[in-house]
Order: C-alpha cells, then sequence, then structure tokens
C-alpha cells in the first residue's frame, strides 16, 4: 500500500480512536478540552482549508506523547479542515517502518499528511523540540536500564512526564506553534 489514500481508508475518525482508547483516553480529553488556538492561530489555518489536505496519523492508547500531541493536532485539523485518521502503530508496521525516527525507531505519533492524490506533502512527528528538550532533561535522571533501581525510576519518569503533559500549557503552544508551523509551510 504505497497510496497514503488507501491507508486513510483503513484508519478510524478522531471519535472512534478516543472511544477505543484504554490507556490514556481521560489524559487525552483532559488535553484536548482544556487547550484552545489562540485569537492568532485561525489566520494560518485557514490559509491552508482550500488545499484539501488529509493526514494519516500512526499512534497507540499507550503513548504518553501522542496523549499530549493528538488532542493539540485534533483542535489544529479542525480549524484547518485536514481530514484525519488514526493507525495503530502495531498493526501498521508496513506504513509505520517508513517513517523510523532516526532510521531506526517506531516513535510515534507520527502524522503524515498528504494531498487528494494521496501523495505525501508532509510530516510531523513524534515530538517538538520543546517537548523533546523537556523529555531529555528528565531522563538524564534514570539509571541504565540494567541497574535493579531502574523499574521504579522509570515508573517516576512517567508520571513526572505525563503530569507536565496534561497541564503545562507553555508546553501545549509550543507544540501548537511547531505543529502549525510544520502545516503552514507544506508544499
Amino acid at each position: 500500500m504505497s497510496n497514503l489514500n488507501d491507508w486513510f481508508a483503513k484508519g478510524m475518525t478522531k471519535e472512534e480512536y478516543i472511544l477505543k482508547m484504554e490507556v490514556h483516553q481521560e489524559h487525552l480529553l483532559k488535553v484536548y478540552n482544556e487547550f484552545q488556538l489562540k485569537n492568532d492561530d485561525p489566520p494560518a489555518l485557514q490559509a491552508i482549508q482550500l488545499k484539501g489536505y488529509k493526514a494519516v496519523v500512526l499512534t497507540a492508547d499507550w503513548c504518553g506523547d501522542a496523549m499530549v500531541n493528538l488532542p493539540i493536532f485534533m483542535r489544529i485539523a479542525d480549524e484547518a479542515l485536514i481530514e484525519t485518521r488514526y493507525l495503530i502503530r502495531d498493526d501498521n508496521l508496513e506504513l509505520m517502518d517508513q517513517y523510523l525516527t532516526n532510521g531506526k525507531a517506531r516513535s510515534i505519533p507520527i502524522i503524515v499528511l498528504f494531498d487528494k492524490n494521496g501523495q505525501e506533502v508532509g510530516k510531523w512527528g513524534p515530538r517538538a523540540q520543546e517537548a523533546q528538550v523537556l523529555v531529555d532533561e528528565l531522563k538524564i535522571r534514570l539509571p541504565e536500564k540494567e541497574s535493579p533501581q531502574y523499574e521504579e525510576a522509570f515508573k517516576h519518569f512517567a508520571e513526572e512526564i505525563s503530569e507536565k503533559f496534561t497541564k503545562d500549557e507553555a508546553l501545549w503552544n509550543d507544540i501548537k506553534n511547531d505543529l502549525i508551523k510544520t502545516i503552514s509551510n507544506l508544499k
């Protein structure tokens, strides 16, 4: 399946994806319900409404990055009229493996934007640079994976990052700005 329209046809709508979530549904909805576009955001997004872009999002319910990035993207996609479908990463490895992070990691979410002919016009993911800096700062405290303390430390890291992802409005705006910049600069 090389045409992105074919992958799009396999995907779930936003509503279907959210309703099937079991791990981070509550957190995703918290961000979705609390995040708002700023007054100066719509003109940039309205400028691309007539381009007819679509998006396929590779994601998974357990992913903390998806938990924070997707509700922000959902708001942007609504304003920009980007019809979107969601695919679970592990069920769609043929597509996922075309978008590996650093050529090796199946990091998500990956948002693939394409035109009416099913040809890619851009991609975004798995996280904004500001979010990467935050994750890197928190991960530096983790012991080596082989350490007996790693599992407990990683659990604490996951709780801390989840807290930041669901409450840090400045981070939400950094993610929004990164997404809008990517979408506004499409071919």
